[in-house]
């Protein structure tokens, strides 16, 4: 069965973390947006597209990713322009000289990790996102505008990528569409900036899935309940909108929560179920709470369990 999974950074990585264990033909689709940091001044360096998050869904579509993750994370700590960089952005970075093009310097480290999924970058170009604030504020750059102190309105691109071909065959062929969880903004958003991505999304006849946040995004989703998720990612959509959300109704320690709230400022998602059947979305609903060092994260492999459910049903 294959999916076309949609997202970045940390969201895309941990959710296919789950996938990777049920028997799915995956396809990763990178927003390529991310300028802070070691693929901040790689971009500025090599004119390329944010390695960093793709690094990350390398890692975790890979066989042995405890050690993978070990060697690609580390950080080089020296005086001299290394410092910082990770080692796996350098990696792939290296591997697009070589190749010509990041999406061939991915199939090159694909075949020393032998993933299990393909990775694909949205574009090859070097795109910069723009974010308009409530208050009419223009900001340029995915890390200033999740830096902004102010709530994001919307997002587009200072010029229109050109979109990789790879994507929208992968679109074309899923049976299954997945929105991964994330930063709706600043990771899902990007890739469905592109009337290419829109178009093929719109001729396709599979579903479109999103896995919901179970927490909110300072600046990008402040009070907002599951419904609020979906409107959001359906005002971006084209003709076809978000026919199944994945949500969480498991329980979480209070603690924990009011934790997040006070060093975070981040808030539990509220499920509105009444709004979501007004909506007439197929609702998949389960307790995905897993709890890692103090961190709410997703059980995804019981989301992957429940996608491959609903599919086959």
């Amino acid at each position: 069965m294959k999916l076309a999974v949609l997202g970045g950074g940390t969201g895309l990585s941990q959710l296919l973390r789950g996938l990777k264990k049920l028997p799915f033909d995956i396809s990763a689709i990178v927003s390529v947006c991310d300028d802070g940091s070691s693929t901040g001044r790689l971009r500025e360096e090599f004119h390329t597209p944010a390695v960093g998050d793709i690094r990350k869904v390398l890692i975790s579509l890979s066989e042995n990713e405890e050690q993978i993750k070990k060697l690609f994370d580390y950080r080089f700590n020296t005086s001299s322009d290394l410092d910082g960089h990770a080692l796996g952005n350098l990696l792939l970075t290296g591997a697009a000289e070589i190749t010509g093009s990041v999406s061939e310097g991915i199939e090159l480290v694909n075949s020393l990790l032998k993933l299990q999924g393909k990775v694909i970058p949205l574009t090859e170009d070097d795109v910069i996102l723009m974010g308009k604030m409530k208050s009419g504020k223009v900001v340029m750059g995915e890390h200033l505008i999740t830096e902004y102190d102010d709530k994001i309105d919307s997002v587009y691109y200072k010029d229109i990528p050109c979109v990789n071909g790879d994507v929208l065959k992968a679109i074309r062929k899923a049976d299954a569409i997945v929105l991964s969880m994330g930063s709706l903004f600043t990771s899902i958003i990007p890739n469905l900036l592109c009337k290419e991505v829109i178009n093929e999304i719109d001729k396709s006849k599979a579903k479109i899935i999103y896995v919901c946040n179970i927490m909110t995004q300072p600046g990008e989703t402040d009070d907002f309940k599951v419904s609020d998720h979906v409107k959001l990612l359906n005002s971006y959509l084209g003709k076809r909108k978000v026919s199944t959300v994945i949500l969480n109704n498991g329980k979480i320690d209070s603690n924990i929560i009011e934790n997040y709230e006070t060093s975070e400022q981040k808030d539990l998602v509220l499920v509105d179920y009444d709004n979501l059947k007004k909506m007439n979305l197929d609702i998949i609903d389960n307790d995905y709470i897993m709890i890692d060092n103090g961190m709410i994260r997703h059980n995804t492999l019981r989301v992957a369990i429940d996608i491959l459910s609903y599919l086959l049903d």
